[in-house]
């Protein structure tokens, strides 16, 4: 059996080479000629696969290692009965830590209290739902909205996007669509903007697409916004550098991009390859998964207790600061420097694998409920 995988996604040769010839590759190299002879193909989001790239090809199962998919034709690869799975709920966890530190980190640049906020989450699936936990912990109020969900459950906790207007902060976590009722590409426009509260908070790290990039560096230059966190760009990876400029925090689109996010997502895709041909698995995450490099905090007099624990496990603006040397980087340079970011990112683990010393029962409390054991 012959597989063809993106080069970043980690372990997949020590994981899928006990079950045929594996061949890695950057995510935006693969080609119809490289697949002509292969029967797998497994990617991450930057690969598009259609009926362009596996027309003339073997390829009889694909699989991406990421929770969302709208890169892969599913309807052309039902029509030719090739298999598919993807990587549901994997790196939900490590978004949910990555909007708590921008939360937090926000909070201590602009000097506001974190719990007198009101945040709308627009998309609660699998992200969005870990969000809101963790903005409940942080003593947030949360308001949800879901067209999608509310339909199916009927359920009066998902409130009309006007709600989400009068939020303090408002972050994204849909799937990119561009047709039907609940269509998202562009769903952050000029309309959207403009119906904000004065002086709202923006984040996106779904996908670059949900939000117009004009209409967005126009809210921020008219002051309509007072702070901005963007993960996802449009027509990545050639970027918008004033957009870059513009934000408060601006990253590669890594936030999904915890160590154990990925291992997770590569062993759900194993598991459905295992499956589509009949393999007996052989490996879990745990035989991926190295112990903490950080496995304990001791908190005793910090200034700011959940600023310290959490920046300890991921500092939003390391990411940051490294994102920003882009714009030195030739014009037609940057697009690599991009995507290098992204294939070297260095380990991140998410919160539950380290304990935090800490006597404040309060703060304790707080902590657990975002994720670490106390």
């Amino acid at each position: 059996m012959k597989i063809i995988a993106d080069e970043n996604i980690p372990f997949v040769k020590n994981c899928f080479s006990s079950a045929g010839e594996i061949t890695t590759i950057h995510g935006r190299q693969i080609t119809t000629e490289i697949l002509k002879d292969a029967d797998v193909l497994l990617v991450r989001s930057i690969t598009k696969v259609n009926k362009e790239l596996l027309e003339g090809t073997n390829v009889n199962f694909v699989a991406t290692a990421t929770i969302g998919f709208e890169h892969i034709d599913i309807d052309y690869l039902k029509s030719r009965n090739i298999g598919f799975a993807s990587a549901p709920g994997s790196n939900a966890n490590s978004v949910a830590e990555y909007i708590t530190s921008a939360l937090l980190n926000l909070a201590e640049k602009y000097k506001f209290a974190i719990e007198k906020k009101t945040i709308g989450i627009v998309g609660v699936g699998n992200v969005g739902s870990r969000v809101e936990k963790k903005a409940k912990a942080l003593g947030m109020k949360v308001v949800l909205n879901d067209p999608p969900l509310q339909r199916q459950t009927g359920n009066e906790k998902y409130r009309p996007l006007e709600e989400i207007f009068n939020c303090d902060i408002v972050t994204l976590h849909t799937p990119l669509t561009k047709e039907g009722i609940d269509k998202t590409y562009h769903l952050a426009d000029d309309k959207f903007f403009t119906s904000l509260k004065q002086g709202a908070i923006f984040l996106n790290t779904c996908r670059g697409g949900v939000h117009d990039t004009a209409a967005l560096k126009k809210a921020i230059i008219s002051k309509k916004l007072s702070a901005c966190v963007i993960d996802v760009w449009e027509k990545e990876p050639n970027i918008d550098i004033e957009l870059l400029e513009m934000v408060d925090y601006g990253t590669p689109h890594i936030a999904g991009y915890s160590y154990d996010g990925k291992v997770v997502g590569m062993i759900m895709i194993y598991q459905a390859f295992c499956k589509h041909f009949g393999i007996e698995p052989k490996f879990t995450e745990n035989d991926f998964l190295p112990p903490p490099e950080i496995s304990e905090i001791s908190i005793k007099n910090e200034k700011n207790p959940l600023l310290f624990a959490v920046n300890s496990l991921y500092d939003i603006g390391k990411d940051d600061a490294n994102m920003r040397r882009l714009k030195i980087e030739p014009a037609d340079k940057r697009g690599a420097y991009f995507d290098g970011l992204r294939k070297n990112y260095p380990i991140r683990r998410e919160f539950q694998n380290t304990f935090v010393s800490i006597e404040d029962e309060k703060l304790k409390k707080i902590l657990e409920s975002i994720g670490f054991r106390v």
